[in-house]
């Protein structure tokens, strides 16, 4: 009976690695729970799950739906246009089934654990925040962590507690924790950065995560890009659009493509795959063909490397925040980080 029992286990868990499927999914990431739709509307509630917060999907008994997402950033305004959405389709009696993390649908209502409040580590120039905008399980029940290290405005603003990249839910809803990596900008210089980032790769590690992937934009990315001449501290590094020298016109430029070089030279981390997005008209990169050709060497220097050179359609240094990146590249950049080669 125990061996029939544990060959139903093994099968069920074959066939959740197959589809996709988790055993432990959260309510608001189950598609087949919203009532009412039809299956072109569970496609599009699967597109809602990779939206930023603050995001409401609305639906309706007669079948129609629509859903809004960071309207202004503000939760009443996207909610009313969430509902406004759904009547707009035909839909009558349209009522709010899943805001931010929660369904709050009547009888199927659904709350996340909540994320821990205080910092995971807090040091002189940065902290690691676990990101309350996201699924939180800790380091015994996630599937990984995904640390997000924002960029670095050239005139100096505060970019701690920015929502990270959309991209990142397809790590989140596959079971990763979301961790910020925020810096002071008082004292966020490039090395600096360097340091206190392989410090928080380890951080995550000692606290037991089974996997980590280091992501980031623009200054954010050149640190995490810099972390692969420590090995082991990191198993897969998302950088998009990195950068440190400043826009064309910064004195910085001039040396920009020698530090890249520098580098990949330094890598070290041959068990870590690698994926680098630059976009066209990208004001921060000096010469793209050029930096598309020093990071291609990292192909030997990693355990995998992947290179989205200038997408089609999406433009300037923040392309990875466009919705075309996104519906792209978000799931094959998890199945990269993750040693599968389909999706890009």
């Amino acid at each position: 009976m125990l061996n029939t029992i544990r060959k139903i286990v093994m099968a069920l868990g074959l066939l959740a690695a197959a589809t996709g499927a988790r055993a432990d999914m959260p309510p608001l990431l189950d598609a087949a729970r919203p009532p009412h739709i039809p299956p072109e509307g569970r496609a599009d509630y699967r597109r809602f799950l990779m939206q930023p917060t603050p995001r409401v999907f609305a639906l309706a008994p007669d079948g129609a739906w629509g859903w809004a997402a960071a309207i202004d950033d503000d939760g009443a305004a996207t909610e009313a246009r969430a509902l406004e959405n759904c009547a707009r389709w035909g839909g009558r009696g349209c009522r709010v089934y899943a805001r931010d993390l929660s369904v709050v649908w009547p009888g199927l209502e659904a709350s996340p654990p909540s994320a821990p409040g205080a910092p995971l580590r807090r040091e002189p120039g940065w902290l690691l925040a676990a990101d309350a905008r996201f699924l939180w399980q800790g380091p015994e029940r996630a599937r990984g962590a995904y640390l997000w290290a924002h960029g670095r405005s050239p005139g100096g603003a505060d970019s701690r507690g920015s929502q990270p990249q959309p991209h990142v839910r397809a790590f989140n809803n596959a079971g990763y924790d979301v961790i910020r990596f925020d810096r002071d900008p008082a004292t966020d210089e490039t090395e600096a950065g360097a340091a206190w980032m392989r410090q928080a790769l380890a951080e995550l590690r000692r606290r037991g995560y089974a996997r980590v992937v280091a992501g980031g934009q623009s200054r954010g990315a050149w640190n995490a890009l810099q972390a692969l001449d420590t090995p082991g501290l990191a198993d897969a590094v998302i950088a998009i659009a990195p950068a440190a020298h400043g826009p064309r016109g910064s004195p910085a430029q001039a040396w920009a493509l020698d530090d890249l070089r520098r580098i990949v030279a330094s890598a070290r981390s041959t068990g870590t795959r690698v994926a680098v997005a630059n976009f066209a008209g990208d004001e921060f990169d000096p010469d793209p063909d050029q930096r598309a050709a020093i990071l291609g060497v990292l192909t030997g220097r990693s355990a995998g490397f992947l290179l989205l050179d200038r997408p089609a359609g999406i433009r300037g240094h923040g392309g990875g925040t466009d919705w075309r990146f996104t519906q792209r590249y978000a799931p094959c950049l998890l199945d990269f980080a993750e040693g599968r080669v389909r999706g890009c």
